[in-house]
């Protein structure tokens, strides 16, 4: 009897460690051999303590920074030993990136900042790039709001430009560090629905470092790192999404 293939995570950690200052006296170990799997189209949680290793895992698996030693295969393809050229390459290929501050360019109108990463690409923006765009920032309530720039559009709603940002290339994963946490409880809770919207419409993959346990309750999967070691991995009861 046949078996079905068993499905390629699109991130799998085996045995990753994080070291900064190394050969030196100061050498510090943040992550101690973090072995992770995260499955297409899931919506995980990850927290812990400052000083847990959360920040630096999170830009491990967005290809900002490089492990000291272990695996990190990627869609089924091993990245650590990509150059710098290729890393940039997986990044624009595969991921989009929500930040705690939202890094727009100011000068920038928000249909412009949406289509940044298209721009940085492709050197141009076509009419139907264009047309996604709109789209995207109309998904996300900034119809209207287009042709504004960060100054004259509220926290929360620079915060949607950023996500609107994140997946106009379509990025199968997306990694949001505390991406409402210079936020007001309100806005918090908006963003938080507007990425459980999308990651349903989508199927995007979503990582979302949080420090807030009411929000991480609303995530599919749990993850929590202490000293730089996963401590807790485990399924959020069903909730009602907004």
């Amino acid at each position: 009897m046949n078996q079905e293939p068993t499905a390629v995570p699109l991130i799998a950690l085996r045995g990753v460690h994080k070291s900064y200052n190394l050969d030196l006296p100061s050498q510090t170990e943040v992550l101690h051999g973090i072995d992770l799997q995260v499955g297409r189209g899931e919506f995980v949680a990850l927290m812990g303590p400052s000083g847990s290793g959360k920040s630096t895992l999170l830009n491990i698996l967005g290809l900002l920074e490089r492990m000291t030693a272990g695996s990190y295969l990627l869609q089924g393809q091993e990245v650590s030993g990509l150059d710098d050229a290729g890393l940039t390459l997986r990044r624009r290929q595969t991921l989009g990136f929500v930040f705690q501050f939202h890094h727009l360019l100011p000068a920038f109108t928000a249909l412009e900042n949406v289509t940044l990463p298209l721009m940085m690409i492709h050197g141009s923006v076509s009419t139907a790039q264009r047309r996604h765009a709109l789209d995207l920032l109309a998904q996300v309530g900034l119809t209207g709001a287009e042709h504004k720039r960060p100054a004259e559009l509220s926290g929360g709603m620079q915060q949607r430009v950023a996500i609107a940002r994140a997946v106009v290339l379509d990025p199968p994963l997306v990694l949001a560090d505390e991406p409402t946490g210079n936020l007001d409880q309100a806005s918090s809770n908006e963003v938080f629905a507007l990425l459980r919207r999308l990651h349903a419409q989508q199927g995007t993959s979503i990582v979302v470092v949080t420090h807030d346990a009411h929000l991480a309750q609303r995530c599919d999967r749990l993850l929590e790192l202490v000293d730089g070691q996963i401590d807790r991995d485990e399924r959020v009861a069903a909730l009602p999404q907004v």
